[in-house]
């Protein structure tokens, strides 16, 4: 009888062992900054860039610089570009760059402009959802019953905007040669 009593208070003792992990209280997390709180706000970090044309070369140059690159614009006009261009990294996994421009004349006469630019990369993932299906038996009741087809959809799973640095520098680099480019010989 104390053989078979000893398995039982084993598992017990295992049992609530289990149940009491779960109650202790967990570790309070490190106080997180806040997101806003890794804003710099400084001259270094920028997303604009001065061009010594008016602003519809400005904007036309933005234009056509992200044209060049497979970029689907889908606004432009009014000091404004926006464009977008997605990629497949990895079998079930897709990401998209969009790219906003603002254009704004500066100086007495508006023969300078300044093009800001914010990209924004969004990743999605594959989530598949298998489709099943109910039998009704009388004598068992109900069935579920796996089908082979899936319904797959894309999920967003992060969005960030990309910091300012070397992307933007080969960006702002690419808009200066399409202005020369289309500027008339002088």
């Amino acid at each position: 009888m104390l053989r078979t009593r000893i398995p039982v208070l084993t598992v017990l003792l295992g049992a609530l062992l289990l149940a009491g992990c779960g109650v202790l209280p967990s570790l309070p997390d490190r106080p997180r900054k806040a997101v806003y709180q890794g804003e710099s706000f400084s001259a270094e970090e920028t997303f604009s860039r001065l061009f010594d044309a008016s602003l519809d070369d400005t904007c036309e140059a933005a234009r056509r610089a992200l044209l060049s690159q497979g970029y689907v614009i889908s606004k432009a006009g009014g000091g404004l570009v926006q464009g977008a261009k997605s990629f497949q990294p990895e079998g079930e996994v897709h990401v998209e760059i969009s790219f906003h421009v603002v254009c704004v004349g500066d100086g007495p006469k508006q023969q300078v402009a300044t093009a800001y630019v914010s990209a924004q990369q969004d990743r999605y993932a594959l989530k598949k959802n298998p489709q099943a299906a109910s039998l009704g038996v009388s004598a068992l009741g109900s069935i579920s019953v796996p089908l082979s087809s899936t319904q797959d959809s894309l999920v967003k799973v992060a969005s960030e905007t990309i910091p300012a640095g070397e992307f933007y520098d080969r960006f702002f680099t690419l808009m200066q040669r399409m202005l020369r480019e289309s500027a008339p010989d002088r």
